[in-house]
């Protein structure tokens, strides 16, 4: 593979790879946040189901179970967002590869004919 061609491809890549490393990065504190709501989601059912009063029930759930509830189920679909730009970006850095790796043999052969 021609050096310019070459050098611009790993360019390219370690961009991308960039943008890759800040998705995964972002993911990874979103899966915390997730494990924290998912936690504080189930005391507070646990509490619900051991309490007694209505009214103490009903003001736990406006304050802590509705609310805890709506960010799991919103962390949960940014999580599947990142999900799906990992795999894209991905595919860029596994595609460039598998063009770097094609093109390189032919780069060797042609070098070895002159």
């Amino acid at each position: 593979m021609e050096d310019y061609l070459a050098k611009s491809l790993e360019e390219w890549k370690e961009d991308i790879s960039e943008v890759l490393s800040q998705i995964n990065e972002e993911y990874d504190q979103i899966k915390l946040e997730l494990k924290l709501y998912s936690y504080k989601y189930g005391i507070t059912k646990q509490v619900i189901q051991s309490t007694v009063n209505d009214e103490i029930i009903e003001s736990i759930r406006e304050r802590y179970h509705r609310p805890f509830e709506e960010k799991y189920n919103d962390l949960k679909e940014h999580a599947k967002d990142l999900e799906e730009k990992r795999k894209v970006f991905q595919m860029f850095v596994n595609k460039i590869d598998e063009v770097k790796r094609k093109e390189s043999p032919r780069t060797t052969d042609l070098a070895a004919y002159q």
